[in-house]
């Protein structure tokens, strides 16, 4: 297997963080060094992903980023920090002047399905978060704005399901993307509208801006 393959399979983010200085506690979460973080809002697993800037992605992604590099130069400082057995596929066999279109295996399909599953349930969770602050009441005795009260009501379980995903086993995290394929649809379709939503209500607003006469 190439390089990017072999470190994948053979370190977590976890391990990286830790043998790059960053201290991990116990439940997984640590400083994100990604951005101005006061408390641990970095869960590290397999993948990382921070509840505070959004920042994700797998090992490669996690050192590339920390160390400003590329990420095979990430992927080989990781093979070499770890020893790390690889095959090098710099050979001197000339590439197809045709090549082979490969269809995309069991494996792939899991892997897109499960970067797409996250990336609504990210994107989704970083709405919740706004609306909580926006929509929060000014008075004890103000009645709770929907939106505010569908972010209290969902956060926590939008944060343990990007857990899964960002730690569970491969089962664990395939019983999620079947189990809540329809409702991740469901979120993604919604967030469509309101961005559709939002984006028309703009447009109307700058045309009444435009139309108004001048005094």
């Amino acid at each position: 297997m190439n390089v990017f393959e072999a470190v994948k399979q053979s370190v977590t983010t976890r391990q990286a963080a830790e043998r790059y200085g960053i201290h991990v506690n116990r439940n997984g979460m640590c400083i994100c060094p990604f951005h101005n973080d006061k408390n641990p809002s970095m869960k590290v697993d397999r993948r990382f992903y921070c509840f505070g800037c959004g920042a994700t992605g797998d090992v490669i992604d996690f050192v590339s980023r920390l160390h400003g590099i590329g990420s095979r130069e990430a992927a080989l400082m990781l093979a070499q920090d770890f020893s790390i057995p690889y095959e090098d596929r710099k050979s001197t066999k000339k590439e197809p002047i045709r090549p082979r279109l490969r269809q995309e295996t069991e494996e792939q399909k899991f892997r897109r399905m499960e970067r797409h599953c996250f990336r609504v349930l990210s994107d989704y969770y970083h709405l919740l978060r706004r609306w909580k602050e926006e929509y929060a009441p000014q008075k004890p005795e103000e009645a709770w704005h929907p939106l505010f009260a569908e972010a209290l009501q969902n956060m926590s379980r939008l944060e343990y399901l990007m857990d899964v995903l960002l730690s569970g086993d491969i089962q664990e995290r395939a019983a999620l993307i079947t189990g809540h394929g329809k409702e991740v649809r469901n979120l993604e379709r919604r967030m469509a509208e309101l961005t559709a939503g939002d984006t028309a209500g703009s447009k109307e607003h700058g045309r009444k801006h435009r139309a108004a006469p001048e005094r």
